[in-house]
């Protein structure tokens, strides 16, 4: 059965959330900084790599069409759109 289509917005709140509250602790060290993370919002589930698509792929084998929230260890966005990464403390 295919997952139910949710915005953007019901996938980003929750995955920052989860971000902040439960997982940043446990993975801004200094090895992580700069590397992708993407969180499955449903259940917590976290991979950490590289590339954007690899960590996304790595939750999709373990449940089909999660909603996944992606961001950059460390920095306010994945990637630069028409500006810079700015660096989180």
């Amino acid at each position: 059965m295919p997952y139910p289509k949710i915005s953007s917005e019901e996938i980003t709140k929750p995955g920052k959330e989860l971000y902040e509250n439960k997982i940043r602790l446990l993975v801004e060290k200094t090895e992580n900084i700069g590397k992708i993370i993407s969180i499955n919002v449903d259940t917590g589930e976290y991979e950490i790599g590289d590339d954007l698509i690899i960590t996304s792929r790595k939750l999709q084998t373990k449940k089909a069409n999660p909603p996944i929230w992606a961001g950059r260890i460390g920095f306010n966005a994945v990637n630069p759109v028409g500006g810079t990464l700015i660096r989180t403390t």
